[in-house]
């Protein structure tokens, strides 16, 4: 197979090129001028500057499009507009250079933002909520789904939290809970749609390889749990207590109308991960940060460095 990568540099992207490549697939990087990709052909784009330069997808039987500027910061309508133009007017261009042939497969990235601040369980069929986020990740959606007309398969992972040992929610979260600090946030009731990096790079695969599977998919694990029980497990994990909370009125000074990114949260489950097959690495969310955080340990002591 031969796939191309858009946010082929970013954390799951590095991570997919890695197993695409050790499965013996082909990978074309789509990147901003300037950077580079092993093991992977690179092709520069800037989506700022013009649409998807003639001929990228060559060759391809796929492309997966992980791009979106970060968007755990603080809000102003500046910060907005570059998160929707990342993701959906870059999203538009992609199914533009789909339209006449080539790939019939775009996997596209979006987040279970889209459900918007929900308690009640919610699947893949569960309706949008309300705010910023869910109305960017609908129009997010509506744009990927556009390719449909033109005869291609597209797939909309609904990533939840992706924890990481390098970038992502996870290594913000650890210094606290080494201080023994990293206790409930604003009462810790929130959902925390938590996933192993591996999960996302493994159900992204699930999602290329199996024709059954199509639309949105929830890239949550199936043991969710809610805030305040997370960092427990987190403290545990690093051999601290997790009592000591943060309040909600520090975070919104902080980050302003972006604070709903931690404090709301979704219940979402897998529900087409599970009825299609794919059977999770990393189920509960102790034995992920186990694994992750035994990780950072042992680079810590291969590069003399305590932990």
């Amino acid at each position: 197979m031969r796939t191309a990568v858009i946010g082929a540099t970013g954390l799951i992207g590095r991570g997919l090129i890695t197993q695409l490549v050790a499965r013996g697939d082909e990978v074309v990087a789509l990147v901003r001028s300037g950077k580079d990709v092993e093991d992977a052909h690179v092709i520069a784009w800037d989506p700022t500057a013009g649409p998807v330069p003639p001929g990228a997808f060559d060759g391809c039987d796929a492309v997966v499009n992980l791009a979106g500027s970060p968007i755990g910061r603080r809000w102003n309508a500046e910060v907005k507009r570059e998160l929707v133009s990342s993701r959906v007017d870059l999203t538009d261009a992609v199914v533009r250079a789909l339209a006449n042939g080539g790939p019939r497969v775009l996997i596209n990235a979006s987040a279970v933002g889209y459900y918007g601040n929900r308690d009640e369980e919610v699947d893949e069929s569960a309706a949008p909520g309300n705010g910023f986020l869910a109305d960017l990740c609908r129009r997010w959606e509506a744009a990927a789904t556009a390719a449909t007309a033109h005869g291609v398969r597209v797939v909309l992972p609904r990533t939840g939290i992706a924890l990481a040992t390098e970038g992502g929610a996870l290594p913000q979260m650890l210094g606290p809970a080494k201080l023994g600090v990293g206790g409930p946030i604003a009462g810790g009731r929130q959902w925390f749609p938590w996933i192993h990096v591996d999960d996302v790079v493994g159900l992204i695969l699930h999602a290329l390889d199996n024709a059954a599977v199509s639309g949105p998919v929830n890239l949550v694990a199936p043991g969710i749990l809610q805030q305040g029980a997370f960092a427990k497990a987190l403290g545990h994990a690093v051999h601290r207590p997790a009592v000591a909370p943060t309040p909600a009125f520090a975070i919104k000074l902080l980050l302003g109308e972006g604070a709903q990114i931690v404090l709301q949260g979704q219940h979402a489950v897998p529900r087409v991960a599970l009825e299609s097959g794919y059977a999770f690495r990393f189920t509960e969310a102790s034995a992920a940060l186990a694994d992750l955080v035994g990780e950072i340990k042992a680079r810590g002591r291969r590069e003399g460095r305590a932990v």
